[in-house]
């Protein structure tokens, strides 16, 4: 099924899909001495086969049906988590900005909102190069729209965008992506920090390899003293049935195999070590914890 902006855009308003109202805070919690809160870019507008296709219809009805999610249409949430620890304040991904979505690119509005000016982020983390979590980059002088923060970004990740066969070999349908990534990896390119796996890359921020949903995506384990926190990103993008069958390939990963592998692994984590997870398309801000259910798993919201 096509991927572009363009698709999207059409299905939703064939769909009569509509955007919904970006929140401005919507999850907050404390963290050892810091604090951990979810700040809205607004929600993205897509077809349900971006997410289901391919997968066994029948248990994938009674799935979606006790959740009263709806088969044909999906809002999922944009959530953009930010920690601040009284020396930090740093973002993980920067929202979609306003050229992806007309219902997405609401973080600029929404920080502001919350009291957090661009120039009081110390630091950009970014877990993938997708459009809902890279375009917000830019300000609209083609600047960096967060002046005074480093940049971070998972060697692999950065890797793969940066080369040049990749809008060749990532399908038609996703060569948009590959394009607007690299624009604005350019404009940051002698200021991005590229980081491996297991890095200590900021205090008390390790860097853990997820792959699938992009070849390089990372999510990020924040620690306190005995508090920990795991932001997945979108290594686990949705809470229905990414919890429910986390096995099942999703049509929305790159590698649809190697994704259902590093969600079952994430799962079993998050349940043995009781952590509290942050995912970028969670519902209710996206902030909670994860519990096991029958032959899956389920997401608790904060």
């Amino acid at each position: 099924m096509p991927l572009t902006r363009r698709h999207l855009l059409q299905t939703a308003a064939a769909s009569g899909l509509v955007p919904l109202l970006p929140r401005r805070l919507i999850a907050e919690t404390q963290l050892g001495t810091g604090r951990l809160l979810t700040v809205s870019d607004g929600n993205l507008v897509l077809p349900g086969d971006f997410v289901f296709d391919g997968m066994p219809e029948p248990e994938l009805a009674s799935i979606l049906a006790a959740l009263r999610i709806d088969r044909q249409r999906l809002t999922p949430e944009c959530n953009v988590t930010l920690w601040q620890d009284g020396e930090q304040t740093v973002l993980f991904d920067v929202g979609a900005g306003p050229d992806f979505m007309q219902s997405a690119g609401a973080l600029q509005g929404n920080l502001d909102a919350a009291g957090i000016t661009p120039e009081q982020v110390t630091a950009v983390v970014f877990t993938h190069a997708h459009p809902d979590h890279i375009w917000g980059l830019l300000d609209d002088f083609d600047e960096p729209a967060f002046p005074e923060a480093r940049y971070l970004m998972g060697r692999a990740e950065w890797d793969y965008w940066w080369d040049p066969a990749t809008v060749e070999s990532i399908g038609a349908e996703r060569q948009l992506f590959a394009l607007g990534a690299r624009r604005r990896m350019e404009v940051i390119e002698d200021r991005i920090e590229r980081f491996e796996d297991g890095d200590e890359i900021l205090p008390g921020l390790a860097a853990i390899l997820t792959p699938g949903h992009t070849p390089g995506h990372m999510s990020f384990e924040l620690r306190q003293g005995q508090a920990a926190a795991l932001v997945v990103g979108d290594a686990i993008g949705n809470d229905h049935v990414a919890f429910a069958r986390p096995g099942w390939e999703a049509n929305s990963d790159q590698d649809p195999e190697l994704g259902a592998k590093t969600r079952v692994a994430l799962m079993d984590r998050l349940v043995q070590e009781q952590m509290p997870v942050i995912g970028f398309h969670l519902s209710q801000g996206g902030m909670g914890h994860v519990e096991r259910a029958e032959d899956g798993y389920r997401f608790v919201p904060l």
